[in-house]
């Protein structure tokens, strides 16, 4: 009897939340990997140029998200702070000039000759890991203000810090998004959080301002008809797919977009090609997909037995799902136009490493509070 229960909490074993999970994660991968094959044929001569690519990270990220699946989070634990010291040294690096690369005035990326590495995805990763972990070791101190606000504040300021120089304003202001949350959600007094939130909007609204490839991107986004044949032009394009697409699709590979009408069509416009060539009807199955990944996560944290695991599974689901958000925003005209791939179905390696990284963190936790109440320890 006790061989058969030890059987159950196996480590390959995995609850019915995390096949659905899995499910979920792989659908949107398989649609990512057919609309690259799609978008390939009028960018390469061989069709299968992305998607062999493409393939080939998705075996690097499956390897990731199936150690973090099956890792111990407590032994993890140990680590966060390492992890989050590599990731500042990554950021500031790639700052350096003949270290990061520089692509359209940005320095985001390390060449490591085989491979590129966006270095703002490990910071995410840093991010959640660093703040879970302190804001659970300081838990009595949250009515602090300096142990229970103004560190955990700093760990967060560095990295958005970092990122904004780069500059990558978008994805700063995802992590400060997540950040923000995991500081309320772990109990950080709101008198302190409002203010914090204003000034850092304010300032965030101010750095916009003064940069003037940025401060087009909002002005145009305000008339986007106007600009249609300048600054608004990839997200004037972005929209016409949509409308063509209709509620069907023109069929995959008959798309017009992909045929360099739409810049970025295979990486953060790519949504708009999903709704051009298979029509709303998939690209609503996208928000819904979305949305039920939220929802199921959201539902289980009730059973994380401590702080540290509540906010290190909240952290990276809040990184998937925001992103998300902030794509689909900014392809239907929602949201000021940003460079950020759409998770599981964008091309790039970097992002499809962290997001199945962060899948496996979640599936490591349905996995583990899944045990009974008497094999695990519970925080008090």
């Amino acid at each position: 009897m006790s061989a058969r229960k030890d059987s159950l909490h196996a480590p390959w074993r995995i609850p019915p939340t995390g096949l659905f999970i899995i499910l979920i994660v792989f659908g949107l991968t398989f649609l990512g990997l057919v609309t690259l094959f799609s978008v390939s044929q009028s960018m390469h001569e061989d069709p299968t140029t992305l998607l062999r690519r493409q393939v080939i990270w998705l075996g690097l990220a499956t390897i990731a998200g199936a150690l973090a699946m099956l890792i111990n989070l407590e032994v993890l634990r140990q680590y966060a702070y390492f992890l989050a010291g590599v990731s500042v040294l990554f950021l500031v690096l790639v700052l350096i000039p003949g270290i990061g690369v520089e692509v359209n005035g940005a320095r985001r990326w390390m060449d490591f000759g085989f491979m590129r590495l966006q270095v703002s995805e490990i910071g995410k990763l840093g991010l959640i890991f660093a703040l879970a972990h302190y804001l659970a070791s300081h838990r009595r101190d949250l009515d602090h203000p300096v142990k229970g606000f103004l560190t955990p504040c700093g760990i967060l300021a560095i990295i958005c810090g970092l990122i904004i120089l780069e500059p990558d304003f978008g994805t700063a202001f995802l992590c400060g998004a997540v950040g923000g949350c995991m500081l309320f959600l772990a109990g950080v007094r709101l008198k302190f959080l409002i203010p914090t939130a204003v000034t850092a909007l304010i300032i965030f609204s101010v750095a916009v301002y003064y940069d003037p490839i940025r401060l087009q991107r909002i002005t145009s986004f305000l008339d986007v008809e106007g600009n249609r044949g300048d600054s608004s032009y990839q997200l004037w394009q972005g929209m016409l797919a949509f409308g063509a697409g209709g509620l069907h699709g023109v069929g995959l590979g008959e798309g017009r977009q992909q045929l360099a009408f739409l810049p970025e069509a295979h990486t953060d416009f790519i949504f708009s090609i999903v709704g051009e060539e298979l029509g709303f009807l998939f690209t609503a199955g996208v928000v819904v997909l979305f949305m039920t990944l939220f929802l199921i996560g959201v539902l289980q944290l009730r059973r994380a037995p401590n702080l540290y695991q509540y906010l290190l599974v909240m952290g990276a689901l809040l990184l998937m799902t925001f992103q998300a958000l902030i794509n689909i925003g900014v392809v239907t005209g929602c949201l000021p136009t940003k460079g950020m791939s759409l998770p599981f179905i964008s091309y790039g390696g970097s992002n499809l490493v962290l997001m199945f990284t962060l899948t496996g963190i979640l599936l490591n936790g349905f996995r583990s509070w899944d045990m009974p109440s008497l094999r695990r320890q519970r925080e008090l």
